[in-house]
Order: structure tokens, then sequence, then C-alpha cells
């Protein structure tokens, strides 16, 4: 029995993408964390520091288990109809809406 399409290089592109992501909001987290409580001298910004960070490693995991639902779909019957859904790229547009919109707060308030 073929399968239609090659078992693994687009879902680990797509996967690399989102490890690529969560490093790149683990970094800017890790900035934040060492930056921000200093120069604003307040300790919320360790939180905001933390809560990124939670992110990073929630979406990294996201994407390696996205990345073997897919897969598994393309393994046993090819329907690419059935593929996972899109909740970790919407949780993704809202943490970039929201970290831009509180860059931006800082920016002009400070």
């Amino acid at each position: 029995m073929t399968t239609p399409s090659d078992p693994g290089l687009q879902p680990e592109r797509t996967e690399l993408a989102w490890r690529r992501t969560a490093l790149a909001i683990g970094l800017g987290s890790l900035v934040t964390l060492r930056l921000l409580p200093a120069a604003l001298g307040n300790a919320w910004w360790v939180l905001v520091g933390l809560l990124g960070l939670l992110i990073a490693v929630g979406l990294w995991i996201a994407g390696r288990r996205r990345m073997q639902q897919v897969n598994t779909v393309l393994a046993r019957d090819g329907d690419r109809g059935r593929m996972p859904g899109a909740g970790p790229l919407a949780a993704l547009g809202l943490f970039v809406l929201a970290t831009g919109a509180l860059a931006t707060a800082v920016v002009l308030l400070v």
C-alpha cells in the first residue's frame, strides 16, 4: 500500500517553524525578564516574562503534537480533510496581538 504523500517532510518543516517561533518568543521573554524590571522598576514585568516563557513551552509542545497528528493522518489514510485544527495558530495570533499592544503602551507611556 502506498501513501499519497511523503510521510514526514512537510509536517517536519512546519514543526521546525513552530520550534523557531517558540524559541523567538522564549528569547524575547528572557530579554523581558532581564531588562524591563530593571529599566521600569516594577516587579510585574517578571510575570510578563514568565508568562512568555510558559507560552513558548506550550507552542513547542503544540507544534510537536501537531506534527505527530498530521503524520498519523497521512500514514493512516491520507485524508487531508481530517487534519488537526488551527487552535495553536489562533493562540499565537492572540499572543502576538497582546504583546504588540503591551509594547506599544510601554513605549508611549514611559
